[in-house]
C-alpha cells in the first residue's frame, strides 16, 4: 500500500498501518510550520520598541495593536477548524502559510498605526486556525495514546522560534531595522508553502474524506457532547489562563526586560528566549513520559488531567511571587521557570481533547478548543499595557501584571484537576 492511500484503511475494519519514518517526517515539516507561525508572532514584541519611538506610540497602543492579533484568532480557529474536518489538511495548511506572508506587505508598503493594526488583525485570522490543524494533521499519523508527544513537539515550535529565531530577528531589527525582519519572515512563510506542496499528504489514522468514504460507516457524534463534556471545559479554562500569560510574554517579555530591569535592547531580544527553553524542556520530557504511561496501561486522568494541572498550579505560583523579588536576577529567574512549568499543561490538553472526540470531528474539535484557548489573547497584552502605564514605574507595572497572571494560572490548574478525567468522557461521548 502507497503511503499516500494508507488513510484508505478504515476505522474499525482493520489496524491502521503505522509509518513511523513518515510520521516523523510530517511532524517535523509541521513543527517548522509552527516555527514560521510562532516567528511571525514574535516579531512584533522583538520591534516593539522600535516602533514605539518611530511612530510615537504610547505602551497603551503597543498592547492594543498586541491584542488586535488575536481579534479574528479564534472566529477563523472556529470556522477553519470546521473546514478541516471535510477538506484535505494538506491544502488548508498551504493556504494559511501563503496568507501569512501577504499579510506583511501593508506594513513594509506604509508604516503607521493604522497598517501595523490591519497587518496584525490579518495575521492572526490567517494563523488562528494553524495550531488546531497543525496538531490535527500530526495526529493522523499516531495512536490516541501517543499524540502527547508529537503534540509537545509542536508546542515547541513556538519555542524554537523564540531560541533560535528571535535572537536573528533582534540582530537583523537591530542592523537593518524592523522592515527587514518582517522580509524575512515573509519570505520563509512561502518557502515552507512550496515544500509542504511536495511533501504534505495524510495519515493512517485520518478518517477517510470524499466519495471514498461512502463505503464506510464514520463515527460522528453532536458536537455538544463533546464541548460541554467536564474535560473539554476543564481543558479550555486551564489553557485559557495559560495562553494569556503566552501573549503577554509574546508582546511584552523584551520591553519588560529592557524597560522593566533595564538590560540593553540587542540583549533583551536575545534573552526573549530564555521562558521558551524552560518550557520546551519542560513539554517534551514531560509528555514524553506521560505518554509511556499512558500506553503501558497507566491512567489518562492522571497523566493528562492531574499532571497538567500540578504544572499549572507551581507555574502560576512562581509568576505571582514576582512583585516580592528585588533582584532582576530572580525575577528573571520567576519568569523563565514559571513560564516554562506551565507551558507543559499545554500539548497535554492537546492530547486529552483529541481523546474524547472521533477522528473525523478532530479538526473541528480542535479547532474549537485552540480558539476558546487562545480568546485570552485578545485582552492579556492590552491589560498588561495599561497596567505599565498606570504603574508608578514601569517595574512596578510588568511584575503587577506577571503576578495577575500567573494567579490566574493558578485557577487554571485548580480547574483542570477537578474536571480533566479523559477516560471517563471518551466512554460517555463514544460508547
Amino acid at each position: 500500500m502507497s503511503v499516500d492511500r494508507v488513510h484508505e484503511v478504515a476505522p474499525g475494519t482493520a489496524a491502521p498501518v503505522q509509518r513511523p519514518v513518515m510520521a516523523w517526517t510530517i511532524t517535523g515539516m509541521l513543527v517548522l510550520f509552527i516555527v514560521v507561525n510562532w516567528a511571525d508572532k514574535t516579531v512584533f514584541g522583538i520591534a516593539a520598541q522600535p516602533l514605539k519611538e518611530e511612530l510615537g506610540l504610547t505602551s497603551a497602543q503597543v498592547g492594543f495593536i498586541g491584542s488586535a492579533f488575536f481579534f479574528l484568532f479564534s472566529i477563523t480557529g472556529l470556522t477553519v477548524g470546521f473546514i478541516g474536518n471535510r477538506v484535505r489538511t494538506k491544502w488548508v495548511l498551504f493556504t494559511l502559510a501563503a496568507l501569512w506572508s501577504l499579510t506583511m506587505v501593508p506594513v513594509l508598503v506604509s508604516a503607521s498605526f493604522a497598517t501595523l493594526l490591519i497587518s496584525r488583525i490579518g495575521l492572526g485570522a490567517a494563523e488562528g486556525p494553524s495550531g488546531a490543524l497543525a496538531n490535527a494533521a500530526a495526529f493522523e499519523w499516531f495512536p490516541k495514546e501517543k499524540r502527547s508527544f508529537p503534540s509537545a513537539w509542536l508546542s515547541s515550535g513556538a519555542s524554537i522560534a523564540k531560541i533560535a529565531i528571535a535572537p536573528l530577528l533582534a540582530l537583523i531589527v537591530a542592523v537593518w531595522g524592523w522592515r527587514a525582519s518582517f522580509v524575512v519572515l515573509a519570505l520563509a512563510g512561502v518557502a515552507w508553502a512550496l515544500a509542504w506542496a511536495l511533501i504534505g499528504r495524510q495519515g493512517p489514522f485520518a478518517a477517510p474524506l470524499g466519495r471514498r468514504s461512502a463505503p464506510v460507516a464514520v463515527q460522528r457524534v453532536p458536537f455538544r457532547r463533546i464541548a460541554l463534556s467536564r474535560t473539554f471545559l476543564g481543558c479550555v479554562v486551564g489553557t485559557f489562563t495559560m495562553y494569556g500569560l503566552v501573549s503577554v510574554i509574546l508582546t511584552w517579555l523584551p520591553s519588560y526586560f529592557e524597560v522593566g530591569l533595564g538590560i540593553d535592547r540587542l540583549q533583551a531580544g536575545v534573552m526573549f528566549g530564555l521562558p521558551s527553553i524552560s518550557g520546551m524542556t519542560a513539554m517534551l520530557v514531560i509528555s514524553w513520559f506521560t505518554d509511556r504511561r499512558v500506553a503501558a496501561g497507566a491512567s489518562a486522568r492522571v497523566q493528562r488531567g492531574l499532571v497538567p494541572a500540578v504544572a499549572l498550579l507551581v507555574g502560576g505560583l512562581l509568576l505571582a511571587l514576582l512583585p516580592y523579588l528585588a533582584s532582576p536576577v530572580l525575577a528573571i529567574i520567576a519568569v523563565v521557570v514559571g513560564y516554562g512549568i506551565g507551558a507543559a499543561a499545554l500539548p497535554l490538553a492537546n492530547a486529552a481533547v483529541s481523546q474524547i472526540c472521533p477522528p473525523a470531528q478532530q479538526a473541528g474539535t480542535l479547532g474549537v478548543f485552540l480558539a476558546l484557548q487562545s480568546a485570552s489573547g485578545l485582552f492579556a497584552p492590552a491589560l498588561t499595557g495599561w497596567l505599565v502605564d498606570v504603574a508608578a514605574t514601569p517595574s512596578a507595572g510588568f511584575a503587577l501584571a506577571f503576578q495577575v497572571f500567573g494567579l490566574a494560572v493558578v485557577v487554571g490548574g485548580i480547574a483542570t484537576a477537578l474536571l480533566v478525567n479523559p477516560e471517563r468522557d471518551a466512554q460517555l461521548i463514544l460508547g
